[in-house]
Order: structure tokens, then sequence, then C-alpha cells
């Protein structure tokens, strides 16, 4: 599986989020200009975390976007699903059963095959470490100097 983008866009905007705290909304420029992002591209991104209720936002010149729940209740699968949605990476189309399968008898079939086994188990593995670490695991590991950087950033009036 090859995730998008928008998951790492995604997650670092809602790292910075949390940095700036009761802040206020971040304008979706604002946002932008933290990564080199383009605006309305970001903005399409970032909608389905509002959808999902990660993010808030809210209109106008003063509004913009904000976490919609503390930090530590923020999994980063509730990110991974909100952007890429909740379908499994790996979908079994029985090919076993086609081709020189196809002349097995049913009862050959009536499990699923070890493919789609491991490629289940390595899946639920995958979620459930996302599952386990929230936006608060990633503040407590990011750089000390980078959320005094973010919101000397967002909070300059010169940007």
């Amino acid at each position: 599986m090859v995730m998008g983008e928008g998951v790492e866009w995604g997650l670092h905007c809602c790292l910075v989020l949390a940095w700036m705290g009761d802040q206020g909304p971040v304008a979706t420029g604002r946002l932008a200009e933290v990564f080199e992002l383009p605006p309305e591209y970001l903005k399409k991104r970032l909608q389905p975390l509002v959808r999902a209720g990660i993010l808030s936002s809210s209109p106008g010149p003063r509004g913009g976007y904000a976490l919609a729940r503390v930090p530590e209740e923020i999994s980063l699968m509730d990110v991974v699903a909100a952007i890429e949605g909740r379908q499994d990476a790996f979908r079994c189309t029985e090919i076993r059963q086609r081709g020189a399968g196809a002349e097995a008898p049913a009862s050959e079939f009536a499990r699923p095959c070890g493919v789609a086994q491991a490629m289940r188990r390595a899946e639920l593995a995958w979620r459930r470490e996302l599952a386990a670490q929230t936006l608060a695991d990633l503040i407590a590991v990011s750089p000390a100097t980078a959320p005094a950087r973010v919101r000397r950033f967002c909070g300059s009036p010169s940007r």
C-alpha cells in the first residue's frame, strides 16, 4: 500500500495545530506557508480531517483550522483513515480458483488461502500500531525547538 502525501501533510498540520494550542485557528494560507505547500491543495487534504472530527474549521478572515480534540485522543490511524479511507490495503480476489485451480474440488477453497491470511495479519498489525500511537506521542519525540519556531512563524504578522 502506498499512502498519499496527504497523510504526511495531515499529520504535520495536526502537529502544528497542537503546538499552536489555544492561540486560535490557523489560517489555511499560514498553515500552507509553514511547509511551503499550495494552500488550495492543502485545504482539500484537510477537509477529510474536519469531516472525521479531528480538526475544526472556522470561516472568515479570522478563521482557519484547529484541533477538534486533544492530541492524546487523536491516533495516527484516525488521520490515515480520514485521509486514505478505511478499506483494506489487500483485497483477495481468489485467483487461486482460476486456471489450474478451476479443476480443484470446492472443498479446497473452503478456508482463506495462506496468502490472504498472511496479508490480513500484516494489515491488522500495521493498523494496531498506528492506532496505538497518538499525536501526543509524536509531540513527545519532536525536536524541543519546533513548537516555539512554529508559534513564532504562525503568529508573525509580517507573514
